[in-house]
């Protein structure tokens, strides 16, 4: 399994409906999806641009977790909110994956209304130390450009 699936098997063990991993290049103004544990509904992709908004000032630029724990705190922000919410999810948390103090990826997990306790948090933030350098490898693997 690559550490994307073992993220995900430890994350889907907490609760989490769906899960994906974003790469992000700020010098190039990159984003690419990598993983998909619902490929069906989003896929892994090529490249795009990186917006420069709230939450990509908050998550990329300052490398803070975003956490919304009902879907109308993430409406404005995500352009997806209604195929979100079709798929169950009125949650959701993004995790900054940070190499020096740079943010070169994200692991967004999605789940029901209410779910990203403290005490969840917590138990994901341990998983992200986990799978740190795991991670950081397979971003080395897949350069974006």
């Amino acid at each position: 399994m690559s550490v994307y699936e073992d993220l995900c098997a430890d994350c889907t063990a907490l609760g989490t409906r769906l899960f994906t991993v974003t790469l992000h290049d700020p010098a190039q103004g990159l984003v690419r999806r990598a993983f998909s544990s619902n490929p069906a509904a989003y896929a892994v992709s090529g490249t795009k641009p990186l917006s420069d908004d709230a939450w990509s000032r908050q998550v990329i630029g300052r490398g803070e977790t975003f956490v919304a724990n009902h879907d109308r705190e993430f409406k404005d922000l995500f352009p997806d909110h209604a195929q979100i919410v079709a798929l169950g999810c009125r949650s959701c948390a993004n995790l900054p994956i940070v190499r020096d103090g740079h943010v070169v990826g994200t692991a967004n997990l999605l789940a029901e209304e209410g779910h990203f306790t403290t005490e969840r948090l917590a138990a994901y933030t341990v998983l992200m130390v986990k799978h740190h350098a795991a991670l950081l490898a397979e971003v080395d693997a897949r350069p974006l450009g």
